[in-house]
C-alpha cells in the first residue's frame, strides 16, 4: 500500500500566535492562531479575542466570508441582523455572507471568544487595527484605529454599511 501524507499538524497552547492590542470599541487584544501565514491551507484563519468589560466587537458583515465565534468565558450580547441574543460560556454565533453582527460585553469580566473564520481575512484586518502585544505588558493607553481602516476593511472583503440591513 501507498503511503499517504497525513497533512498539516498543530498543537498550540494558551499564549501561542501573534498577539495584537486591539482599538477601542473593543479594548483587550486578539491572537491569531491559524492562518495561510502559518499553515499550508488558505481556506480558513482561527484565533481568540479578549474583549474588556464595556467594549464591544463593531457590528459588521462580511461579502465573502462566514465566520463562527464560540464564547467560553465572560457573558455579553450578541446582534445578529438587529436581534439581541444573550451569549454565555458555550454558545456560538454563526454569521454567514452579508449577515450583520457583533458582540457588546455587558458583563463585569472579560469576554472571551473563539473565533473561525473562511475564507481568512479577519487575521490581516486585526493586524492592520491593532498594536503588537507581549505576554504579560500591560495595554498601552490610547490605541487608536489607522486613518485607513476602511481600505483594511475593503481590502478583507468586509461589507460596506450600506451593503447592510439597516439596524
Amino acid at each position: 500500500m501507498e503511503h499517504l501524507d497525513k497533512g498539516a499538524k498543530f498543537v498550540l497552547g494558551p499564549d501561542d500566535g501573534d498577539s495584537f492590542w486591539q482599538p477601542d470599541p473593543a479594548g483587550g487584544y486578539a491572537t491569531i492562531k491559524l492562518s495561510p501565514f502559518n499553515l499550508p491551507s488558505n481556506q480558513f484563519a482561527a484565533g481568540t479575542q479578549v474583549v474588556d468589560p464595556g467594549g464591544e466587537l463593531r457590528q459588521h458583515g462580511h461579502q465573502r466570508n462566514e465566520e463562527m465565534l464560540f464564547v467560553y468565558e465572560g457573558h455579553g450580547t450578541a446582534i445578529v441582523d438587529g436581534e439581541r441574543f444573550p451569549i454565555e460560556p458555550g454558545s456560538i454565533v454563526y454569521a454567514g455572507r452579508w449577515v450583520k453582527h457583533g458582540l457588546i460585553n455587558e458583563g463585569e469580566t472579560q469576554l472571551k471568544i473563539f473565533w473561525v473564520i473562511l475564507p481568512p481575512g479577519l487575521e490581516t484586518v486585526i493586524a492592520a487595527l491593532g498594536r503588537p502585544r507581549q505576554l504579560g505588558e500591560d495595554r498601552p493607553e490610547n490605541i487608536e484605529r489607522p486613518e485607513n481602516v476602511q481600505e483594511v476593511l475593503a481590502n478583507a472583503w468586509f461589507a460596506r454599511p450600506d451593503q447592510l440591513p439597516p439596524d
